[in-house]
């Protein structure tokens, strides 16, 4: 009688966790899809007018539904909301130069060397040093420096790579203070009031096209809303280990996306290192 009352209890758990792995699939998806959406939009207004519309449709849909009391903020509050805001802010802006000058395969990659050095950060095992060297490898690969590398789109990739490790220690910190979805609520609010002096600028000077509008509200969907909707489901039903381990997908996704809606094909050795730092970031994370 117990394995029978067991068996359909683990059935559901196993489709929860099915359930919940496709969900950030589609999410993974809808991220990469929205950051190619976006960039049909980098020749009349720019990487900086896409991330100021996408982060007032962040701001748009985050401050309602986290509902931060802003008013009540003390400096202990302020101080890691405002670093968060321009972390945020410094982050999207130099990922989205970089897709602008060395697409977006190569530049998600080098991106998600944030996250990992923050998995292998104080490390000494053995198996974290040899994932620091996979990914140092995978990354060499992936660039594979010549004469013709475009260094300020690389050094950007690498920038957003730092600001993402800054972002999630930030988000740690604030998270203690905030509860729920106030931290992130706050700290998009900051960097989309950061932004307006972009979206002025675009507005008044008339580089604003209903087509450029469309296209950078449509990365503020595709990256911002529908990923932080979709990852409040699944990390109800995921466990961490196995959440960390579907992120690292991401890179692969978004070579997927610049193929397909840029028409970025990637050679065979960039196509080689960014599945080499997808496997590193995938064994690091999921030892954690």
């Amino acid at each position: 009688m117990t394995a029978q009352l067991e068996a359909p209890a683990t059935t559901r758990a196993g489709r929860g966790i099915g359930g919940g792995l496709v969900t950030m699939m589609a999410g993974a998806a809808s991220n990469q899809a929205g950051a190619a959406v976006g960039a049909h939009a980098f020749a009349t207004i720019g990487p900086a007018g896409v991330v100021a519309v996408r982060q007032l449709v962040a701001a748009a849909v985050l401050l309602p539904v986290g509902r931060p009391p802003l008013h009540r903020f003390r400096w202990p509050q302020w101080w890691p909301t405002i670093l968060l805001g321009l972390v945020f802010a410094t982050m999207n802006l130099s990922l989205y130069t970089a897709v602008d000058r060395i697409g977006l395969g190569l530049a998600v990659t080098l991106e998600f060397l944030g996250p990992l050095g923050v998995a292998l950060a104080g490390s000494r095992t053995r198996a974290d040093l040899v994932c620091a060297l996979g990914a140092g490898i995978g990354v060499y690969v992936l660039v594979l420096p010549r004469g013709g590398s475009d260094w300020a789109g690389i050094g950007c990739g690498l920038l957003a790579a730092g600001c993402w490790a800054s972002y999630i220690l930030l988000n740690r910190l604030l998270g203690r203070r905030l509860p729920g979805l106030q931290a992130p609520a706050a700290a998009t609010t900051v960097s989309m009031l950061l932004s307006l002096p972009v979206l002025a600028w675009l507005i008044t000077s008339g580089r604003m096209t209903s087509a450029s509008l469309l296209f950078a509200a449509g990365a503020g969907v595709f990256s911002s809303v529908i990923p932080y909707a979709v990852d409040l489901v699944a990390l109800r039903r995921v466990p961490p280990r196995f959440f960390g381990v579907v992120m690292s997908v991401h890179p692969v996704f978004a070579a997927l996306a610049g193929l397909i809606l840029l028409g970025e094909a990637l050679r065979p050795h960039e196509w080689l290192g960014i599945l080499i730092v997808v496997a590193v970031n995938a064994l690091a994370v999921s030892r954690r």
